[in-house]
């Protein structure tokens, strides 16, 4: 649900059946279910410190801080308009546990971000990779959902660095590169652990790939269910609507 906002630039929508609001530009870069799948894949508990790149406006991060509420939830963004957007939508939903950082996720050192001190990482990187099809003529978009600055390897980089040992780092990504993904995350010692595919319709092939990784973590995968999104167009399935609707 879109609510009216006094600065015409932006929006505030409601989520999980009116339980979180959040502020996202009215045009540009907004966020999509896949960012809700996530929050509710990438589940913590109340003791870990959370850390997610290339936030956007803080949908998964918002989500997961009023979910799970665990101790501390970093949301790292390049865009400066995106990063006070975290913060205040942080603000209204009366969550003092985010902390939104205005930083590119490529940096070596960031400040008040150490590596390897978060048990979990989220991401949900472009999926478009570099000059691949037509640049969005939005930079927001353009940043959000294409390779033209961070790159995969770079979101996989910047996870491990950031992991504790025997940490998680939980990706949601386009399955037409699921294979790409999981070669990236091995090569930097990113085990996967647990994987789910979602699809749009149950005869239809899987759009996207949800996947747990274990820092420094033994050979062995679980492959979940698949997520079916929808019965018919515009009609979710019982698992999708419960998973979209506040716990």
């Amino acid at each position: 649900m879109t609510a009216n906002s006094s600065n015409e630039n932006e929006t505030r929508d409601t989520i999980l059946d009116g339980r979180i609001m959040l502020i996202q530009p009215r045009h540009g870069y907004r966020f999509s279910v896949e960012a809700i799948l996530l929050g509710r894949f990438a589940r913590a508990s109340m003791r870990e410190r959370v850390l997610e790149l290339g936030a956007g406006c803080g949908v998964v991060a918002i989500v997961m801080a009023a979910l799970y509420r665990p101790r501390e939830v970093v949301a790292i963004e390049i865009q400066p308009p995106l990063a006070a957007m975290i913060a205040r939508s942080a603000a209204i939903n009366g969550i003092e546990s985010v902390n939104a950082v205005c930083a590119d996720l490529r940096q070596r050192k960031i400040a008040g971000v150490e590596p390897a001190s978060f048990d979990l990482v989220v991401a949900n990187p472009p999926y478009r990779a570099a000059a691949a099809g037509r640049e969005n003529p939005d930079r927001g978009r353009r940043l959000a959902r294409g390779e033209s600055n961070a790159v995969l390897m770079d979101f996989v980089a910047a996870a491990r660095r950031y992991a504790r040992s025997g940490g998680r780092v939980a990706f949601v990504f386009t399955a037409r590169r699921s294979a790409e993904l999981i070669s990236a995350m091995r090569s930097k010692q990113l085990e996967p652990k647990r994987i789910r595919f979602v699809h749009p319709r149950i005869a239809m092939p899987a759009s996207v790939m949800l996947i747990e990784a274990r820092a420094g973590g033994g050979i062995e995968v679980t492959i979940e269910p698949p997520l079916i999104l929808y019965e018919r167009p515009g009609i979710y399935t019982s698992e999708a609507r419960a998973i979209l609707s506040s716990p």
